[in-house]
């Protein structure tokens, strides 16, 4: 539910805006952390920054879960875009993905086209997550599997059912992941008039 209305918080900012908020500065600093002498997220080694904590001040949310960690925001940067002759238009197309895994294990795509942005949890073990003290969560040596990915990657996410069994296909997994499909994006600029 906590995820859903800070879902809700990022679309009504992109409908004030005509953008989507660029991740928070820091796990101290809650605003969104935009340059905004070019209209981007902050570089980050060459590139917008478009992945870490969700910009709860920005958006006046919770920044953390029921288990006390930050919740993450992963954003496509051409969507966070602020100079007005760059923002998304209905041509547009996020580069983020989320999968999940059938009864067998395989991978399965859960969006057939990319997506703008994903706002997660690391759950209830908190694997790959930081405490909102700002300290990394503690993970077991050998760490791997599909919230390894989560915790790791910034374009493709996991989404599947909650298990503690470590030895199938993916690992054990209690992350919460909601996102924001192109569809309900442009779905709700369409209706309030900020697109096309």
């Amino acid at each position: 539910k906590q995820l859903e209305q800070i879902r809700e918080a990022v679309i009504g900012f992109a409908l004030a805006n005509r953008y989507l908020p660029c991740p928070a500065v820091s796990a101290t600093n809650g605003s969104e952390d935009r340059d905004t002498s070019t209209g981007q997220c902050t570089d980050v080694g060459g590139n917008p920054k478009r992945d870490g904590f969700v910009p709860w001040v920005t958006l006046g949310v919770t920044p953390n879960d029921a288990w006390n960690n930050f919740i993450r925001y992963s954003v496509d940067p051409d969507f966070a875009r602020s100079d007005p002759n760059f923002f998304f238009t209905l041509g547009s197309a996020g580069d983020i993905r989320v999968r999940t895994r059938d009864q067998a294990g395989t991978l399965v795509d859960l969006t057939n086209v990319e997506i703008p942005a994903v706002i997660l949890s690391h759950g209830e073990n908190g694997f790959g997550g930081t405490s909102s003290a700002g300290v990394a969560r503690a993970v077991p040596g050998g760490w791997s599997g599909d919230e390894s990915d989560n915790a790791s990657n910034a374009t493709l996410f996991y989404f599947r059912t909650r298990t503690e069994v470590t030895t199938v296909t993916g690992g054990e997994f209690d992350d919460v992941v909601t996102w924001i499909s192109l569809n309900q994006l442009f779905a709700r600029m369409v209706s309030a008039g900020r697109l096309p």
